[in-house]
């Protein structure tokens, strides 16, 4: 897997020594994570100050407290990378976690355009990849491009609602679309996702499945954004496109939740309309020689990022140890991989690369669900190591 480990470089955004960045590292000494700050190239293990990365986001101040925290040196950021494929992995050493831990994981659907026309043809496809290309077709000739000039929830929106239920056309994926209520969804279990460096899960009964790369905002249990990192949004479409009650199945699978590398808390020189003016690009290359390249600016997303946290996180839905909100995706691949009109699929062994200029760079190999380590340490272990270690306080 020499490939993987290649790709992994570089890891960090294009400005990190201005950035404040935390992360989560498994040191085998202790048999459990450490709550990390990158600094200078190495990496300083703050988990005395926060036992937490909830707890880090729940400061006044975030960034401030984590550059301002002491902490013991673990080693080089390079070499815990280096370490992190579980194939070659010296268990004896550590290595990079995803850099959440008990905020909620959460996800936005639909948000961009593109992306809610996939979802409609899906639908209407039942999760059949062969008549998708046909249905893309008569979509498109039924909806257009108007839908991108378009308010969620506005008057103009309303109407384009009730001439698509007059054609025929209406779908529940318009709904969250174009209505008033964001699709938010639970993605994964709070300390279940992955970060960079490991296999990320595919379902190996899923025939027509995509990477999904977003941006992932962190949100303290006050509703306050305190931070963004990348994610990648695993979307079994054959699965969703038979029912929308299979969503769960789609999206919340081992290793199917990856995030990272760091998250990087918001400070006077970074922060939401950063995010706002950021582009992200996808990378995808297979062992067959495929090779995928596209790359979206979050300013082409239909609801303000601001407005899908508080839908998300508010009087009404209340998370006390915060919550992290993917922010959808504008990526629907349907270029054709295979046979002509088959459109785009993965395969085993394809390397995903999600990057952002201030965000750094995720990078995961897919491999079966059941071929991806199990996830067995949780909130329940979490909090028996931390006691364990001395660390937490009242």
């Amino acid at each position: 897997m020499s490939g993987f480990g290649d790709a992994l470089h570089p890891v960090l955004p294009d400005d990190a020594g201005a950035a404040a960045l935390v992360g989560r590292v498994w040191r085998p000494e202790m048999d459990g994570p450490a709550v990390v700050a990158v600094r200078d190239g190495g990496l300083i293990d703050v988990t005395a100050a926060f036992p937490t990365v909830r707890d880090l986001c729940e400061a006044d101040d975030p960034a401030a407290a984590l550059r301002a925290a002491h902490g013991e040196a673990i080693g080089p950021l390079e070499a815990v990378l280096a370490n992190t494929p579980p194939e070659t992995r010296d268990r004896t050493l550590p290595w990079l976690l995803a850099p959440i831990d008990l905020a909620a994981i959460k996800a936005a659907g639909v948000t961009f355009v593109v992306s809610m026309i996939e979802r409609v043809i899906e639908e209407r496809a039942r999760g059949d990849l062969a008549a998708a290309a046909a249905i893309r077709t008569e979509v498109n000739r039924l909806v257009g491009d108007d839908l991108a000039k378009l308010r969620p929830g506005s008057p103009e929106a309303a109407r384009l609602k009730q001439v698509l239920i007059a054609q025929g056309a209406w779908s529940q994926y318009l709904e969250v679309g174009i209505g008033p209520d964001a699709e938010i969804f639970t993605k994964s279990q709070p300390m279940s996702a992955v970060g960079t460096g490991v296999p990320a899960g595919l379902h190996p009964g899923s025939a027509w499945n995509n990477p999904e790369p977003e941006v992932v905002l962190a949100v303290a249990s006050t509703g306050r954004i305190v931070g963004a990192t990348l994610g990648n949004d695993v979307n079994l479409r054959d699965v969703e496109g038979r029912s929308a009650l299979l969503l769960g199945k789609a999206k919340d699978n081992n290793a199917s939740c990856a995030i990272g590398p760091f998250l990087r808390l918001f400070d006077a020189g970074f922060g939401l309309d950063a995010i706002r003016r950021t582009t992200v690009a996808l990378t995808v290359t297979g062992t067959d020689g495929f090779r995928l390249e596209a790359s979206s600016s979050i300013a082409q997303i239909s609801r303000d990022p601001a407005d899908l946290a508080a839908q998300m996180l508010n009087a009404h839905h209340p998370y006390p140890d915060g919550a992290v909100l993917f922010l959808g995706t504008m990526f629907a691949p349907t270029e054709d991989r295979g046979a002509p009109g088959q459109g785009f699929t993965h395969h085993p062994g394809d390397i995903v690369t999600i990057a952002a200029p201030g965000l750094g760079r995720l990078v995961n190999r897919m491999a079966p669900t059941d071929a991806c380590e199990p996830w067995s340490f949780g909130v329940g272990a979490l909090m028996r190591n931390l006691a364990a270690r001395g660390v937490l306080r009242g």
